[in-house]
């Protein structure tokens, strides 16, 4: 990762791992760019979350493979780094044109490929699914999205958009196994049913 910048926001605090704890998960939400991706980490226990590392990668070079490369490189950093149990990213939508739409899927492959290097688990959510799990309404705006992170979190600031969407990635997540876990041994959810 020679060119590529990893912005890191960390929290005051250690990062420290109750032992025995029952449903604590550190959570990896990713905010798919070709040009800044997101990431944000949350601990989950029991049904409270809180933040543990966030920021975005910025990516350098004006040619898309190198970008990627980049992307590759900064997901992989984060994973060593912090080892999440379970990684949430964004699914890819229907953006204003095609070129658009090819770039996020490619910037979302170079992540998930990553991740999956690492043999983490990865779950997939759309914009609409983690704007409902965090404002409580699917259509609601960055800004919304980007205070409720701060106020969940309970955030001295908002972070920057990337990195706050990133993290509501991971809140969603971390929304989907408390609800699954109270559905009494359901283990996922297909086509909007319980599994």
């Amino acid at each position: 990762m020679d060119s590529a910048r990893v912005e890191l926001g960390r929290l005051s605090g250690s990062c420290l791992f109750i032992i025995g704890q029952r449903n604590m998960a550190l959570i990896l939400g990713i905010d798919p760019g070709s040009r800044r991706t997101g990431y944000g980490l949350v601990e989950q226990v029991g049904n409270r979350s809180r933040a543990v590392a966030f920021g975005t990668i910025a990516t350098t070079h004006k040619e898309m493979p190198p970008r990627l490369g980049e992307i590759f490189a900064g997901i992989d950093q984060v994973v060593k780094e912090f080892g999440p149990a379970e990684v949430s990213i964004e699914k890819v939508f229907m953006a204003r044109n095609a070129d658009s739409a090819l770039k996020l899927g490619q910037a979302r492959g170079a992540a998930i490929a990553a991740v999956m290097q690492a043999h983490v688990p990865v779950f997939e959510y759309s914009a609409r699914q983690v704007k409902q799990a965090v404002v409580g309404k699917g259509g609601a705006e960055k800004n919304q999205v980007g205070e409720m992170v701060k106020y969940l979190l309970k955030l001295e600031q908002r972070p920057q958009e990337d990195a706050a969407d990133a993290l509501a990635i991971a809140l969603c997540h971390a929304h989907m196994r408390v609800s699954l876990a109270r559905m009494g041994g359901a283990t996922a959810v297909r086509r909007g049913r319980l599994r």
